[in-house]
């Protein structure tokens, strides 16, 4: 005998329930399967146009697992190291660069900067903080990115989670879809579907800007001979999701080095914040129409909240998946607005009755 809708409810929402407690528990356990699942996630369509090419979904995974291969080994070998030895000299030179900038403000506003005063040692003691503190916070994550567990996670276990997904992606999605509840099924995959449309015009769209722009920023600023530009570049890039942020604080931190680098070189300091606005004007005019649309519907204060709220209840695993959850929300929340605009309590009983005309 079949369970009543209700007990089926209040079981499925039990099962809810303990997942997030899960969750909760697992998450650094369940780190690389989610990168694993975002990876596969992001590449289905390149797979899916090389099947329309002509090759088997197992053909499409091997070539896109080769060549990502051969991206990794690149990256690994040329870009990391400059990096991460970039990193770890700004947060060298952080008190010297304080140090500077309270040279710089008590020789041009002595009034507000006197020696001795609170704001003089607040600036300087800055500088040892984030010298201590971060290089702290990097020895700590290359230490914790060192150990044998997490090397075997992260550079292992990825890989083959992503590629097992992404060979079996289609069949997943069929097997999914053959759970639905028949009666709820059209509802549920529109649903599937705007959220898919959501995601795959923010995450792969702005995964894309991002990538696109960071590489732009990290090359010209080494062009033009700006220290750190590549930990610039990587920094601006990486928040790009969020609007306006990427470049805020990649321009404020690129044009306060270039003051300190560059001081009295004006047309060295303009070509840095040149390259950010030209960023900028590409951004809105080439990339973010083209790649991500205007019909994402994100809010950057909804991404914010959503971000802060899973980062601190889940942690990292938190802020990986605070977007595709941000992104489900919201499409659930239009849905159900659309439907209270249809519904009586909205229209009202007086606009649901039929006029004189209709009732003849």
């Amino acid at each position: 005998m079949a369970l009543p809708i209700k007990d089926q409810l209040t079981y499925w929402g039990v099962a809810a329930v303990a997942m997030l407690a899960i969750l909760w528990f697992m998450g650094d356990v369940l780190l690389p399967f989610v990168l694993g699942s975002a990876i596969a996630y992001f590449l289905d369509p390149v797979a899916d146009r090389l099947e329309r090419m002509g090759l088997s979904r197992a053909l499409s995974t091997a070539t896109i697992t080769v060549i990502a291969i051969l991206v990794f080994i690149i990256m690994a070998l040329l870009v990391v190291p400059t990096l991460v030895s970039q990193a770890v000299n700004l947060f060298e030179i952080a008190p010297d660069l304080t140090r500077r900038l309270g040279a710089v403000v008590t020789e041009r506003f002595p009034s507000i900067l006197e020696e001795g005063s609170t704001l003089q040692t607040s600036i300087t003691s800055l500088g040892t903080v984030v010298q201590e503190r971060g290089g702290e916070l990097l020895n700590t994550a290359l230490s914790s990115a060192a150990g044998i567990i997490n090397v075997i996670m992260l550079f292992v276990i990825v890989p083959v989670v992503a590629v097992y997904m992404l060979l079996d992606w289609d069949r997943m999605i069929a097997q999914v879809d053959a759970l639905l509840p028949r009666d709820h099924a059209p509802v549920v995959r529109r649903l599937a579907r705007d959220i898919d449309r959501t995601l795959a015009s923010f995450i792969r769209g702005m995964g894309t800007v991002c990538v696109i722009l960071g590489t732009y920023y990290a090359i010209a600023l080494m062009l033009v001979g700006l220290q750190f530009g590549l930990v610039v570049g990587f920094v601006a890039g990486l928040v790009t999701f969020i609007p306006y942020l990427g470049a805020l604080i990649g321009g404020a931190l690129a044009i306060g080095l270039a003051l300190f680098q560059f001081w009295g070189d004006w047309v060295s300091i303009g070509m840095v914040g040149g390259i950010f606005v030209i960023g900028q004007v590409i951004e809105g005019n080439v990339l973010t129409p083209k790649l991500v649309g205007d019909s994402v519907g994100l809010h950057p204060v909804w991404l914010i909240l959503a971000l802060s709220v899973f980062g601190t209840l889940f942690g990292f695993v938190g802020m990986l998946v605070a977007v595709p959850v941000a992104a489900a929300l919201g499409v659930v929340a239009r849905f159900a607005v659309e439907k209270y605009q249809h519904s009586l309590l909205y229209r009202g009983t007086e606009s649901a009755a039929p006029t004189g005309d209709e009732a003849e």
